[in-house]
């Protein structure tokens, strides 16, 4: 029988390991911030990522949303369809591809995106609150 073997003397050292911890820790915080809003994290990340590209340029498709949230097509379209049953993203044909469709965030949606941005950001500056100055710009190296 094979032994197994770390190069590190426990769970506390092992950066995966402590990373899993941290993400589910940051993961309560954020359920926590979002429930006063009936939002799913996911969701929460779906229409405020909607809003951002929408900011920046012409409405996205729910492909360009799944791209930039690093979530799957067919998820991100399950979520979309249910934020636009609620009245929070309208989502209208692409004059030049008949096949997708283009997302907007609705008046009843920017306001719920006003309010729960501000108790996510919150409960992030709050969660992240002991970390160094340079800590976001480490997680933007390590982001896909």
């Amino acid at each position: 029988m094979t032994t197994p073997e770390s190069r590190l003397p426990g769970p506390e050292r092992s950066p995966g390991f402590l990373l899993w911890r941290v993400t589910l820790a940051w993961q309560r915080a954020m359920r926590a911030a979002l429930a006063p809003h009936d939002l799913t994290h996911v969701q929460f990340v779906l229409l405020t990522t909607t809003w951002w590209l929408t900011r920046s340029g012409e409405p996205p498709s729910q492909r360009q949303l799944a791209e930039r949230a690093g979530t799957d097509t067919m998820m991100t379209s399950q979520v979309v369809r249910k934020l636009a049953e609620r009245g929070l993203l309208a989502r209208a044909d692409d004059p030049s591809d008949a096949r997708a469709k283009r997302l907007e965030v609705t008046p009843a949606g920017l306001e719920l995106v006003a309010k729960a941005l501000k108790d996510v950001e919150a409960a992030d500056a709050s969660f992240f609150e002991g970390v160094g100055d340079g800590f976001t710009e480490s997680l933007a190296r390590l982001s896909p």
